[in-house]
């Protein structure tokens, strides 16, 4: 399981961040894909990196980042969420569309596109197949947030084909699909942070005991419909900041409050999920963020340290 947001600082800034939840880690580390760096597609050839240089959260298989979360240096943005059941990609090639492997969509996307617009136009005519990179590592059933300085959208294969949502909480989790999410959200419009007012019934006067009160049904357990309503309403309610310390300390706030804690929730393996890392990306500072669940301390890596005119991939 995992969850993803977007938000704009003050001065419109983006801050794209992710939690990903899972029993263990993948050996995943920063990795910078460079501005000269090429990529051999599965379908479509080589690649060039159009929207600048990418900086993410990956492992590398094969000379390829597969990344579960990352950005282009231009502020566009992409996390990849756990989503099975649900996510049906192509058997093979679709003939008249723009293929695209499951593994490689979020380094397609960053790689060629620097806005949601452009993203949003693209994806009439893509199709995501069901191939693997290799047979060490099967095909991830995913769906994608995507997020620019003005907005984001919500990426989904099904089997009714390619879905596409405007995400106007920019926020995601898992299943069930975004749809069935963002109408479950009016189950919850008597959620307020204000303190009431006082009121009386007959004679008896009450005031809250503090503040929360109007927060009451606001779900705390780690089920991906509760994460997804629980961070809607972190996101859409946090004060908007200014500085990049203020925005990132927002970032991890709102991603820590649903965080999985190892020992409360187990898959059907046995195994409990936890919040393997908290990730995210500032716009403004280039700068990728990352803390662990064994050490929460808040890893910065700007862009500027890497060689981004390099041809070859660079991590941490």
């Amino acid at each position: 399981m995992c969850t993803g947001i977007r938000f704009n600082g003050a001065d419109g800034g983006m801050y794209f961040g992710r939690n990903l939840d899972w029993s263990t880690p993948y050996g995943q580390k920063v990795v910078v894909t460079p501005r000269a760096y090429k990529y051999n597609s599965a379908f479509l050839g080589e690649q060039n990196a159009k929207g600048g240089a990418i900086i993410g959260m990956a492992i590398i298989e094969e000379n390829t980042p597969l990344y579960f979360d990352c950005a282009n240096e231009q502020g566009l943005a992409i996390a990849g969420l756990n989503f099975p059941g649900y996510a049906k990609y192509e058997e093979g090639a679709v003939d008249g569309k723009t293929n695209v492997a499951a593994y490689e969509f979020p380094l397609w996307v960053v790689m060629n596109f620097t806005t949601v617009e452009e993203v949003e136009e693209a994806l009439k005519n893509v199709a995501i197949v069901a191939k693997p990179i290799n047979e060490k590592f099967p095909v991830s059933m995913l769906h994608w947030i995507i997020g620019d300085a003005k907005r984001s959208i919500v990426v989904e294969y099904t089997e009714r084909g390619m879905e596409i949502f405007k995400n106007n909480v920019d926020i995601l989790t898992n299943q069930p699909g975004y749809g069935w999410h963002q109408e479950n959200l009016r189950n919850y419009m008597n959620l307020f942070p204000q303190m009431p007012k006082e009121i009386k019934w007959g004679k008896e006067t009450m005031t809250a005991f503090g503040s929360g009160s109007l927060m009451r049904g606001l779900p705390g357990d780690y089920y991906a419909p509760s994460r997804f309503v629980r961070v809607a309403y972190l996101n859409t309610h946090y004060p908007t900041k200014s500085t990049e310390e203020e925005n990132v300390s927002r970032l991890f706030h709102t991603l820590t409050g649903v965080a999985m804690i190892d020992g409360a929730a187990a898959m059907s393996d046995g195994a409990f999920e936890k919040t393997i890392y908290t990730g995210g990306y500032s716009a403004n500072t280039k700068t990728y963020y990352y803390s662990t669940y064994d050490d929460p301390a808040i890893k910065k890596f700007p862009m500027e340290n890497f060689n981004l005119d390099s041809a070859e991939l660079q991590s941490e």
